[in-house]
């Protein structure tokens, strides 16, 4: 013992390198093991719902997945293989896995939309916009007559394997391990609770309207954010890197535009899921023969009321308009929009700091901002107006839109505790 002392101390260099490498393969095989514990309970809990029994002429639940490969640097076909697809075989559903390995490849299989029940989307907000994105070009348009309420009541479930899973703070509790993140998610899809979200149409002059389920970003902290993934060799001062030096370009930093925009909407009650019997036959004889035989009802003119529209011309550092998915209230009796006109009097610390804070929380709108809520809006930009749009992390070009609300659009799976927070946070 004494002799091992000894060498260990004559050669302390290797010893402590040697300590360093078993305590961090000590944990890592820690964490591992942990990781399989936590597949394991949610694989079976989800065989509970596998072994439920359901009637003979009851089909089984058919199930469209939408995998982005590419999500989360190459790794996110790995993680749903490894935690989220065993718990849906398990669960009993018919699982049908669609990769969307390049653009436009989800609009060639949308047939398998006809008969899903529910959508399952594996990715991170890049993925939700662009399944969004294909089932609209495909004929299968939100706003469509005869497709809107049926695609409207598919639920949607989302597992988030992306770097940006905005959705995942509003449907899952926070956690930050990602296994367990991902499991739980899984299993709120097979718990089948559900909350509407709303959804921004964004319609440019010429182009297809756009989706998205956060909001847009136009102005200089979403110029600087993008580029927070080149300065990496400063680990963690790469984010005020990559703000201070975007204040070299100019400053003040201003975005210049007219907006004009409708006040909220009264939001209409619910409908009722169970649709209400069919009446027998000699009663819809008796209607259809009551209808034919009676005069035609003397139409009255309506009056339409003229939309009450508010303008303003604007100079801001950053605009954001943002659905209320983030802060959701089941409960609010008006449909909006928040639209957030930041201050362009900030200093450059003031911007650095802030910067660093909306790399967490994008659409927050800090103190001295003007904060609007709206149904509509429609952004006008001068002309040869550069730089970029953020729609939903997305690049896009930036050009005169206009922005619709469509209120309670779509139904997503949610965890139980999340729709139970809302509820008693909405009494409060």
């Amino acid at each position: 013992a004494v002799k091992v002392l000894t060498t260990l101390r004559n050669h302390w260099k290797k010893t402590t390198f040697g300590v360093c490498l078993l305590s961090w393969g000590g944990n890592w095989l820690y964490g591992r093991h942990c990781d399989n514990l936590l597949r394991r309970a949610a694989c079976q809990e989800a065989q509970a719902f596998g072994n439920q029994l359901i009637p003979s002429s009851m089909p089984l639940k058919k199930a469209t997945v939408f995998l982005n490969p590419a999500a989360c640097k190459g790794k996110a076909r790995n993680l749903f293989e490894k935690n989220a697809a065993p718990i849906l075989h398990l669960s009993g559903l018919d699982v049908t896995v669609v990769k969307t390995d390049y653009e436009g490849q989800a609009k060639k299989l949308l047939e398998l939309m006809e008969n899903t029940d529910l959508i399952i989307i594996a990715g991170g907000d890049g993925t939700v916009q662009e399944v969004l994105q294909e089932l609209a070009d495909a004929n299968v348009n939100l706003l469509s007559s005869c497709v809107q309420a049926v695609f409207s009541k598919i639920p949607i479930g989302f597992i988030p394997l992306g770097k940006t899973c905005t959705l995942s703070h509003t449907l899952y509790p926070e956690s930050t391990n990602q296994v367990q993140h991902i499991t739980n998610a899984t299993l709120a899809i097979l718990k089948g609770e559900t909350v509407p979200l709303d959804v921004l149409q964004i319609k440019g002059e010429k182009e297809q309207p756009v989706f998205a389920v956060t909001g847009l970003r136009w102005g200089s902290y979403r110029d600087a954010g993008v580029k927070v993934s080149k300065y990496w060799y400063l680990g963690p001062l790469k984010t005020k890197a990559a703000h201070f030096f975007s204040t070299f370009k100019e400053w003040p930093q201003k975005h210049q535009a007219a907006l004009m925009y409708l006040g909220p909407t009264e939001r209409p009650p619910e409908e009722p899921e169970e649709k209400p019997s069919r009446p027998p036959l000699y009663v819809r004889l008796y209607r259809r023969l009551r209808l034919y035989w009676s005069s035609p009802p003397k139409e009255i003119p309506q009056e339409v009321t003229p939309e009450d529209w508010e303008e303003l011309k604007l100079s801001t550092i950053e605009l954001s308009i943002a659905t209320r998915n983030r802060q959701l209230d089941l409960t609010r009796t008006e449909d909006f929009m928040d639209i957030c006109i930041e201050a362009d009097t900030v200093s450059k610390g003031q911007f650095v700091n802030r910067g660093s804070q909306k790399m967490y929380d994008p659409h927050m709108c800090p103190e001295g901002s003007q904060c609007i809520q709206a149904s509509r809006c429609i952004l006008q930009l001068p002309e040869g107006t550069e730089g970029s749009f953020g729609i939903d992390n997305e690049e896009y070009e930036a050009m005169p839109v206009e922005v619709k609300l469509l209120p309670r659009k779509l139904r997503f799976f949610c965890d139980p505790r999340m729709r139970e927070q809302m509820l008693h946070a909405a009494v409060q």
